[in-house]
């Protein structure tokens, strides 16, 4: 993927970053201690580990068609809660991202065990790629909280570590999203109106607009609103400072 983009009339996205990993790599970590002590302990150890193994995040170009099949619920027992998961025909990329999903609710699984923090699993299957989200057993999700760090950046290394997981144990390169405590579903509404109104802002002034430095999650959400206002978008700078700049459909 190349992170160099021409400013088209095109529909342009972030990816987030993927990271090469041989199969078989053991993908855990461990911390022993008191609860608020050991979260703090493997929320540095999460940062640190992602910091030392994950490529820049690149942009790309991709068409992800949404998953319109039917679906049904199920639901799974675990140590730290209860995993549910939505299934749906869809043969044999459909098993695979659900593979993902398994894979990545065992490691999270762990993790929770490890902070000792109870909260359920949920795995789906969204536009093409698998989808785990860590939710609050009796609605509180306070204590979830700690596992979503200062705007994201745990929930973003532990999204990571999720990837590394997977991508040990099948061989393959995955694009799992992971949400925690309800943080990304938040954010991605919070996200789509700011970036309607810079929108509106770019169409009244026919001038190009920059926007705040963002993950590229938040980017990615950007760039779909954009394109969806029938205008143009592209990435620039490096992390941690790149940031969307909308254009004027003319540009």
């Amino acid at each position: 993927m190349s992170d160099t983009h021409a400013v088209e009339d095109t529909r342009v996205t972030d990816e987030d970053a993927l990271v090469d990993v041989p199969a078989g790599t053991e993908v855990a970590g461990g911390a022993s201690g008191e609860p608020s002590a050991v979260v703090e302990e493997v929320v540095e150890d999460v940062v640190e580990d992602v910091d030392d193994e994950s490529d820049e995040d690149s942009d790309d170009e991709s068409d992800e068609d949404d998953e319109d099949d039917d679906t049904e619920d199920g639901a799974e027992g675990t140590s730290s809660g209860t995993r549910s998961r939505r299934s749906s025909r869809g043969g044999e990329s459909l098993r695979r991202l659900e593979e993902e999903g398994e894979v990545a609710a065992d490691y999270l699984e762990e993790l929770l065990d490890i902070v000792d923090l109870d909260g359920d699993i949920d795995i789906d299957v969204e536009n093409g790629r698998a989808s785990v989200a860590i939710v609050a057993e009796g609605g509180s999700d306070r204590e979830l909280r700690k596992l979503v760090g200062p705007g994201g950046e745990v929930l973003e290394a532990l999204q990571d570590l999720s990837r590394l997981a997977v991508q040990a144990k099948t061989g393959e390169r995955s694009r799992l999203m992971l949400d925690v405590a309800g943080f990304r579903a938040a954010r991605r509404k919070a996200l789509e109106e700011q970036a309607a109104r810079a929108c509106e802002e770019v169409q009244r002034t026919s001038q190009p607009l920059r926007l705040e430095p963002m993950s590229a999650f938040e980017r990615k959400v950007v760039h779909d609103v954009v394109a969806d206002a029938g205008l143009v978008s592209e990435s620039e700078g490096e992390d941690p400072a790149r940031r969307v700049v909308i254009f004027p459909a003319s540009a």
